[in-house]
């Protein structure tokens, strides 16, 4: 279904288009002159617009270029009584999508607004396999065996259809962000735009922005219009990671929106609407940070309408060596291998291991072997842990060298961080002196 906004002076024109197109489930606005249309375009995201050529002593073919500004994605029909083929010709050049001539019929209505819905839903879809090119990963099975995960699976699937706000909280590395996108995709938004924020990748000020967008001259730098996310994302879900270390700055307009769905860009008096549904996910503990005042209460209420616990990897035995198969599935297709699976030793060694990082820490296990193993199975030796047992706990003041708790510390490190770079930042050392470290100790 669209958001349709009509604009055309005669009211009988507005009236019929808006019971025509209402009847068909779509959301309609009508509005009779350009700085009604402007405003109103500035204040809501529209996937369509009909615009009537003459308005009065306006020229509706100067929408075009201003409303494709505001909303590139925006499908523009043009209707008028006097129709030409210069006007027609005209109005395409200027990047109108359909030419509907008056008087005009409903069937015709609805030939055009089948054939946007059709071009929106491709260019949806088209978005959404650019991102999973760009961010190709082997896809997480929701087959479990444990109870505890069973229990956030069956949750999770109970109020995806809801606009309910959802708190996922788990270590780094337990699949929050895969379960986020997996509840968008199982609710009624799903058609719409999914957005991903990470709050601590950047400065409070940035991040503001990425969220709420700005006007140009904003700030230093701000070159040009940027729309945000929430607008980018207009009737569909934006997950913020991490939003343990969203900067309390950025929290109360946080809970204005979910509260109002309101909100101001940066450098801008005009209060905007969006019609949004937040997913957030933590591994921090926020009801530590409320206490030391660095995290809202009344926002930690309003996030965590829903909240899903994911389990560590360790607490899922039942569920590791399947989820091992099925990247060694997909990381033997990446290097056109076929593998029949793991030697027992391999699968008693999956089990045993701690699994500091989780599923992030699996996946680069995985790919490892995918990659060195030269057999049908693979055994325990295409482990970067090998049969040395680092799986086993180091606790300091151990009998062992400072190199054996370096090294155990820096795979633990590595194996959980998102990057190589963030691994460094975290040891504190530069990614020079992280390589070397890591071919010292074949991680």
């Amino acid at each position: 279904m669209l958001k349709i906004l009509v604009v055309d002076d005669e009211a009988g024109i507005r009236k019929m288009l808006s019971m025509c197109l209402e009847s068909r489930g779509h959301t309609v606005k009508g509005v009779s002159s350009i700085k009604d249309a402007l405003s109103e375009a500035d204040r809501q995201v529209y996937d369509t617009a009909f615009i009537d050529l003459r308005l009065g002593t306006d020229n509706g073919m100067d929408l075009i270029p201003a409303f494709l500004k505001t909303c590139p994605w925006m499908k523009i029909v043009v209707i008028t009584a006097y129709a030409t083929v210069d006007t027609a010709v005209q109005a395409m050049r200027l990047g109108a999508a359909d030419y509907l001539p008056k008087p005009f019929t409903p069937e015709q209505v609805d030939i055009v607004t089948e054939r946007i819905s059709s071009v929106r839903r491709m260019e949806e879809d088209i978005s959404r396999l650019k991102d999973d090119l760009a961010k190709l990963r082997p896809e997480t099975s929701f087959t479990t065996g444990n109870p505890a995960m069973k229990q956030v699976l069956d949750t999770a699937k109970q109020v995806a259809p809801t606009d309910a706000t959802i708190l996922i909280r788990g270590e780094n590395g337990t699949g929050k962000t895969v379960l986020a996108k997996a509840i968008h995709s199982w609710s009624k938004r799903s058609g719409k735009p999914l957005a991903v924020v990470s709050c601590p990748s950047l400065s409070a000020e940035l991040l503001e922005s990425e969220l709420f967008g700005h006007v140009k001259g904003a700030f230093t730098g701000a070159l040009r219009d940027n729309a945000g996310r929430i607008a980018a994302c207009e009737g569909g879900t934006l997950f913020l990671d991490e939003i343990g270390e969203l900067p309390m700055s950025i929290q109360p307009k946080l809970l204005r929106f979910i509260q109002d769905r309101e909100y101001e860009r940066i450098g801008d008096q005009k209060t905007r609407h969006a019609d949004v549904r937040i997913i957030s996910a933590t591994n921090a503990d926020l009801e530590e940070a409320i206490r030391q005042g660095r995290f809202r209460e009344d926002l930690y209420y309003r996030l965590n309408v829903i909240q899903l616990d994911m389990p560590s990897l360790a607490e899922r035995t039942e569920d590791i060596v399947s989820l091992a198969l099925d990247m060694l599935r997909f990381f033997g297709a990446q290097n056109h291998r076929i593998f029949k699976g793991f030697t027992p030793e391999a699968e008693a060694q999956l089990k045993s291991c701690r699994w500091r990082g989780n599923l992030r820490e699996m996946r680069n296990v995985i790919e490892r072997a995918a990659i060195m193993c030269q057999s049908e199975t693979v055994g325990v030796e295409y482990f970067p842990f090998g049969n040395r047992k680092q799986h086993q706990e180091i606790a300091v003041g151990d009998m062992i060298s400072l190199a054996a708790v370096e090294e155990k510390h820096i795979r633990g490190v590595v194996a959980s961080a998102s990057s190589l770079q963030e691994a460094a930042e975290i040891l504190g050392i530069d990614q020079a002196t992280l390589w070397r470290k890591r071919k010292q100790y074949g991680i």
